[in-house]
């Protein structure tokens, strides 16, 4: 993994590293598993004092990013709930895996067919429900995810809570972010699948960035991509005295445009810029998550004609 740090930056180089390593570990281009540099190691590449390497990878495993095994160093948490399968192999090691358990936990192979026929019987998914309290954010994913996929795409915060008939007939999804939180709020026997964003600065022209007689122009609705590509400009060594960054919320930013040798903007955002060859569109989501919700609801019900499932009192459930 590149790693950028503008020392004399108004952004500190312990948040533009925090900022890198989280978008290299969402994007996997960290993996799950995989061993990060020491902190000598680290702090001697990029001439840093050793104190605010430590203190990166202690904000990191704060956030559940990495795990720090006394020891042996710092490496990157495993991802859990991810939407790729293995193929027929990975799904086979998937039942012996929930049947080993299940009988581990004391349940008889009558129950857990009785159980399985059940589940099976309700009625199939027709719908995605987009999971973030960042009304903004949530804005931008059901957007991305509605242009991949044909079924309806909803979306709603779990702040207040999430009850069973909310999650029903729908396939949670969610940034990996999120995991541990929602771990405690989905109700009972609701799954969710799990996020994976783009690495950062894939379609922009860093050289462009780095110029200082360029205007670089920044523009969204979201005020954490405002803040984020601000840290990352920095890191990359963009000057941030030519950067502008527009909050589209504000009225007039379009004019704010004018002039600009590069704008940046999520992909919400660009659809109300008209087309020009100096827009360049940050995608949250990478493309094997798309590709891989396209392909998961590939079975969802075309016309969403479903029955209702059993309701727990209903005979049929055992």
């Amino acid at each position: 993994m590149r790693l950028w740090v503008a020392k004399h930056s108004e952004v500190s180089p312990r948040e533009q590293l925090v900022t890198q390593f989280v978008f290299a570990i969402a994007s996997q281009e960290l993996k799950p598993g995989e061993k990060l540099p020491s902190t000598r190691e680290l702090a001697r590449r990029l001439g840093l004092h050793p104190n605010t390497i430590s203190a990166v990878f202690q904000e990191l495993a704060r956030r559940g990013w990495v795990e720090q095994r006394h020891g042996s160093g710092v490496y990157v948490r495993s991802l859990v709930g991810n939407l790729a399968g293995g193929g027929a192999s990975g799904l086979d090691q998937l039942f012996l895996a929930f049947l080993d358990q299940a009988r581990r936990s004391g349940h008889s192979l009558a129950a857990i067919r009785s159980r399985l026929a059940a589940w099976l019987a309700t009625a199939p998914p027709d719908h995605i429900l987009v999971l973030e309290p960042d009304p903004e954010l949530r804005r931008i994913l059901m957007h991305e995810i509605q242009q991949v996929v044909s079924c309806p795409v909803r979306g709603r915060d779990f702040e207040s809570g999430l009850v069973l008939e909310a999650c029903r007939q729908a396939v949670p999804v969610a940034l990996y972010t999120w995991a541990g939180e929602l771990a405690n709020r989905l109700p009972p026997g609701v799954a969710c699948l799990w996020l994976r964003t783009r690495a950062v600065w894939r379609e922009v022209p860093l050289d462009i960035l780095r110029r200082p007689e360029n205007l670089v122009t920044v523009a969204s609705g979201w005020p954490d991509f405002l803040r984020l590509a601000r840290t990352m400009c920095a890191a990359a060594g963009g000057d941030l005295l030519a950067c502008h960054f527009q909050d589209t919320r504000e009225s007039g930013w379009e004019t704010r445009l004018a002039g600009s040798a590069l704008v940046i903007a999520d992909t919400l955002t660009a659809q109300r810029i008209p087309p020009a060859p100096n827009l360049r569109t940050w995608t949250v989501l990478a493309d094997e998550t798309l590709e891989e919700l396209r392909v998961y609801t590939e079975c969802f019900p075309a016309d969403g004609a479903v029955a209702r499932p059993p309701s727990p009192t209903s005979p049929s459930n055992p």
